[in-house]
């Protein structure tokens, strides 16, 4: 029993529901994708509340999300160079959020080996959004560029696109996020009351170039050129050239949950829906969040801590874990 993420007024996460599918048959130049993760934007929700709708109207029921990643699963005619079982990653206007997916062949590309499912699923978006924001700042050496929200999705991406080439970046985010950023060469500073001043003891001369408001209400427009970038900036993630931080990831059921803290505004990365979660040695959340959390750190009696390198954990099933999947009753919610 398959499902997907849709909404059949304007409103907040609970309007989200999972609605009970049957598996999609691609059309000509089309191909089916079975999907193992899918991103969170906050754009998304700005179309839920209705307010992008003479920009981006809801036609109901309307699907959500635009980033995903999973395994080809069906080819329609006319599609060449892609065969059933290969692992991609792509992108579409609507709808990804769903067991599986149809796009047209040109909107995904192959996932690399070493980039994981959790990043390569959450990635269109932000990299697209990043991409055409850096390049209309010019940045280079000698040019100082300041990223508002350096710890986000998309302005993580941009802050470290913009060091690539060559200049020197500021990034705005809270305290808790200073460290993170200084491991990726960007100067941090706080937001909030005093900001001007402390932007002038870190840049008395200004800056050249501000990039404000990263992807608030942003969804790429789907072109061939944006299947271009998601390639270059899935190549430097997957060659450890870029680093990809991911704050949450939550089961497809808990999607509503994923929306509120995607909404809340604190998320220190890409928040991310999987579609097989499976569990893991010394796991510590069960059914939200499958990372440790600030909640459960310091329970008494947790197990010990898996060392840093399985930080974020192997939180996708394998394909063959499918029909062992539970069924969800159609439109329900597990709250």
């Amino acid at each position: 029993m398959w499902h997907s993420v849709q909404f059949s007024r304007y409103g907040g996460p609970e309007v989200l529901d999972l609605v009970e599918i049957t598996t999609p048959v691609p059309g000509v130049g089309e191909v089916v994708v079975e999907v193992m993760a899918a991103g969170l934007n906050p754009g998304e929700s700005s179309i839920r509340e209705g307010r992008l709708d003479k920009e981006w109207p809801a036609h109901f029921p309307a699907g959500q999300g635009s980033d995903f990643a999973g395994f080809i699963a069906g080819t329609g005619a006319g599609v060449t160079g892609w065969k059933i079982g290969d692992a991609v990653l792509g992108h579409t206007v609507r709808g990804s959020q769903a067991n599986f997916v149809t796009v047209p062949a040109g909107n995904v590309i192959h996932k690399p080996e070493r980039l994981p499912w959790e990043i390569a699923g959450s990635l269109y978006v932000a990299a697209a959004t990043a991409w055409q924001a850096v390049s209309g700042a010019n940045p280079g050496p000698g040019r100082t560029v300041l990223v508002h929200a350096a710890h986000g999705g998309v302005g993580v991406i941009a802050a470290q696109l913009a060091k690539r080439r060559g200049a020197r970046v500021i990034g705005t985010a809270s305290p808790d996020s200073f460290d993170y950023l200084r491991q990726i060469g960007v100067i941090p500073v706080e937001y909030g009351p005093g900001f001007a001043e402390r932007l002038q003891r870190i840049a008395p001369d200004g800056v050249d170039a501000e990039l404000n408001r990263l992807g608030d209400n942003v969804l790429m427009n789907v072109d061939s050129t944006d299947t271009v970038v998601l390639q270059k900036i899935a190549s430097l993630i997957a060659d450890h050239q870029l680093v990809i931080p991911v704050a949450a990831i939550y089961p497809l059921e808990r999607v509503r949950d994923a929306y509120r803290e995607l909404e809340a505004g604190h998320a220190h990365g890409k928040i991310v829906l999987c579609m097989m979660p499976v569990e893991y040695p010394h796991q510590k959340v069960h059914g939200i969040d499958l990372r440790e959390t600030e909640a459960t750190k310091d329970a008494p009696n947790r197990p010990p801590v898996p060392p840093n390198r399985e930080a974020l954990p192997p939180v996708f099933g394998h394909r063959h874990h499918l029909s062992t999947a539970g069924p969800v009753t159609e439109g329900s919610y597990i709250e």
